[in-house]
């Protein structure tokens, strides 16, 4: 297993200390991790564990059960599409398949040049305008493939 870096390993500890005292704490903990490193490196799962007196299995159990943790870094731009009924209902499957098509990874993937993150969503609430993805946190409605393009060379501009 990779060690874990020590600023890495700092930051996990700073994290576990402010909320060990909280019932149940691990699954906030993994947020709160993952919302400072972008991610939940693997070799954070013992110090994790050590921390909550857990066993690894418990905290690799947890991190690998919930698809909203990742265990790698995230590209720069992080490609969410809708896969909920209503936008299955309008053309989502399509646009899903011209998304991994486009970007070359799958869902939970990261395209080879860290540029993008594919990830598939279960309702972003904007049922009304589906299909809908959201790209770096902005919601896109009524996106058809030919817009999910000019959505994804816009974001490829801005980093």
């Amino acid at each position: 297993m990779d060690k874990l870096a020590s600023e890495h390993a700092e930051t996990v500890r700073r994290i576990v200390a402010g909320l060990k005292g909280r019932p149940g704490p691990l699954i906030e903990v993994l947020h709160a991790v993952q919302a400072e490193l972008g991610y939940v490196p693997p070799a954070a799962v013992p110090l994790v564990a050590s921390e909550l007196n857990l066993s690894r299995a418990e905290v690799h159990g947890v991190v690998s059960f919930y698809h909203y943790f990742r265990s790698t870094p995230p590209g720069a731009h992080t490609v969410s599409v809708c896969r909920a009924e209503s936008c299955q209902a309008v053309g989502a499957e399509a646009l899903a398949v011209h998304a991994r098509e486009r970007l070359g990874v799958d869902f939970h993937e990261t395209t080879p040049d860290g540029r993008f993150s594919l990830e598939p969503v279960y309702c972003l609430g904007n049922c009304a305008c589906s299909p809908a993805v959201m790209i770096d946190g902005r919601l896109h409605g009524r996106v058809t493939p030919e817009r999910l393009d000019a959505l994804l060379s816009d974001a490829d501009r801005t980093r």
